[in-house]
């Protein structure tokens, strides 16, 4: 009797667009199986303000997957981000008592204790990312298990999110007759989908542009060094176009999809746009070069954040695999150019790798998170089928 597959999901619930992603576990691999997308609604500012149209935003791009892959889903791993999600370091020691091997209990107990950390009542760890361990004041281990010591000490970087904006989409998603396996944060789930493990050792950050929120993730040595929201996102973007080209908020869009460079020396000097204008006037031109001024201006200005968050813990200059951008906002023409010019460091766009069967219309960045949390989704599906064939095994062996 063939066995049922295993089926993975993720949802990237945007506050411009939803997206959901299915795949399959099959022969040791993730395989896409396939993917919906729909404009969303119940945002407001990047925070849900409507819960159930959040939640039939959700239904739709579930809905246009499923009939997709063929398959229907009921779990799936959601993703978290905005402007409410912050990240600290946080490290606990424990004694050991007499020198003795470190056991995964002590392991387990020490990252408990490096876990605690004190938090306002509206405010929830969302995910710890293991950094280190120092074993007898050693630092530097990965791994401490079978290691003598009496002393182990964790290092670890916690990430935190907004309790009620947590419980709002974790709501949203039940509404959608979802259960939530897991919520993960945003920008590592991009990473997760975009970057190998020896880009992260080398250094590297991951830039996600999305509408009203950019989240950033920095590695280093494969363990996450910073978590952070960025004041800057792809709605300031086309606002400054709006007041700049005097023109509603849909058109600014358009232009800058259509026609912006975040490079002015990309622009030719001769170059005209159509602009249209409020009110039913007739559209009038102006110079492309007036357009990209204007991305010019706010893009310099979002990477001199990222830069200066980069500083805050040492990597400004340490970034060897460079910076990997994503969202919407990182399709604007010459991003990658003023990342590498404000960055000194390589720059490219982050697309998902290692999933058979991704076509070439989904290599896009604005599909990264939803890969990966597809992809974290498949691992957690793993772990469990992993751990019902083991109890299976032990159920025979101890009949």
């Amino acid at each position: 009797m063939a066995e049922k597959p295993i089926i993975a999901a993720g949802v990237d619930a945007g506050s411009a667009h939803t997206r959901c992603v299915i795949g399959v576990l099959e022969n040791g691999g993730l395989r896409l199986a396939g993917v919906g997308a729909t404009d969303s609604a119940g945002w407001v500012k990047g925070r849900i303000a409507d819960q159930q149209a959040v939640a039939d935003s959700i239904l739709r791009a579930v809905r246009a997957a499923e009939q997709s892959a063929k398959v229907q889903v009921e779990s799936v791993v959601a993703g978290v981000g905005g402007t409410t999600v912050r990240g600290a370091n946080s490290r606990a020691p424990i004694d050991l008592g007499r020198p003795r091997e470190i056991e995964q209990r002590d392991v387990d107990r020490v990252t408990r204790h490096a876990s605690r950390v004190l938090l306002h009542e509206d405010r929830m760890v969302l995910q710890v990312c293991l950094q280190d361990f120092l074993v007898d004041d050693h630092p530097g281990h990965r791994d401490p298990r079978k290691m003598v010591a009496s002393r182990l000490e964790a290092n670890v970087h916690v990430i935190t999110a907004s309790v009620q904006e947590h419980n709002s989409l974790v709501t949203a998603m039940n509404l959608a007759h979802l259960t939530v396996d897991d919520t993960v944060y945003e920008a590592l789930a991009a990473c997760y989908a975009s970057v190998t493990p020896e880009e992260r050792r080398e250094g590297i950050a991951l830039v996600d542009i999305g509408l009203h929120s950019t989240d950033l993730v920095v590695y280093y040595g494969e363990a996450l060094q910073l978590a952070s929201s960025l004041p800057i996102s792809g709605d300031h973007f086309t606002k400054d176009v709006v007041r700049g080209l005097t023109t509603t908020y849909e058109d600014a869009a358009r232009l800058k999809e259509e026609y912006g460079c975040a490079v002015i020396g990309l622009t030719a000097d001769n170059s005209l746009i159509e602009v249209p204008s409020p009110e039913d006037r007739e559209p009038r031109e102006a110079p492309r070069r007036k357009l990209n001024q204007i991305l010019e201006a706010r893009a310099e200005e979002l990477f001199r954040y990222v830069r200066r968050e980069l500083a805050r813990v040492g990597m400004d200059q340490a970034l060897m695999g460079g910076v990997v951008l994503t969202g919407g906002a990182a399709r604007i023409n010459g991003m990658l150019d003023m990342a590498e010019r404000v960055l000194n460091c390589q720059a490219r766009n982050g697309l998902a790798i290692g999933i058979r069967d991704w076509s070439d219309q989904l290599h896009d960045p604005v599909w990264t998170t939803g890969a990966g949390l597809m992809m974290y989704s498949a691992k957690l599906k793993a772990r469990e089928e992993a751990q019902r064939r083991e109890k299976g095994f032990l159920g025979r062996l101890l009949r």
